[in-house]
């Protein structure tokens, strides 16, 4: 008998994401979203398409599109921000996730910032990162306890 119920299908499927079965989430936010189409299960949907069809650009589309419905959530930046990363839009993805966290304290949130590796802000703002000043005075007032 196939599962019709929109809140165990999300559970499963955020669940199959936990334990890193992304095919079978898909498979999950797929039937979900044809039975109850709202913005949460759309978000979820959309970073299983990122990750199993590489389908980035509609992944993308469907993560705005949820985050217009609903802008306070923060489940959809941690989404977008997921489909950026997988992507290899590391400066958008840090954007989005900063920009979530400004909608709720989410551990997942602070947890994928953790793995893209937060960066401090440059010493001399006008000058590149890579300018051999903002790195030897980055070091510098590291090492001081400045920074």
């Amino acid at each position: 008998m196939i599962d019709t119920d929109p809140a165990k299908l999300f559970a499963k499927g955020v669940d199959a994401i936990k334990n890193g079965d992304m095919v079978s989430a898909l498979a999950f936010f797929e039937r979900v979203t044809s039975i109850d189409s709202t913005p949460v299960n759309r978000a979820y949907l959309a970073f299983c398409i990122a990750r199993e069809r590489g389908q980035f650009k509609k992944a993308i589309t469907m993560c705005e599109e949820a985050l217009r419905e609903e802008p306070e959530n923060s489940l959809h930046y941690l989404n977008l921000g997921k489909v950026y990363i997988l992507s290899g839009q590391r400066t958008d993805a840090m954007r989005i996730l900063r920009e979530g966290l400004h909608h709720g304290e989410d551990k997942d949130i602070v947890n994928e910032m953790i793995k893209l590796g937060m960066r401090k802000p440059t010493v001399i703002p006008f000058f590149k990162r890579e300018n051999l000043l903002n790195k030897y005075l980055g070091v510098i007032l590291t090492r001081l306890g400045l920074r």
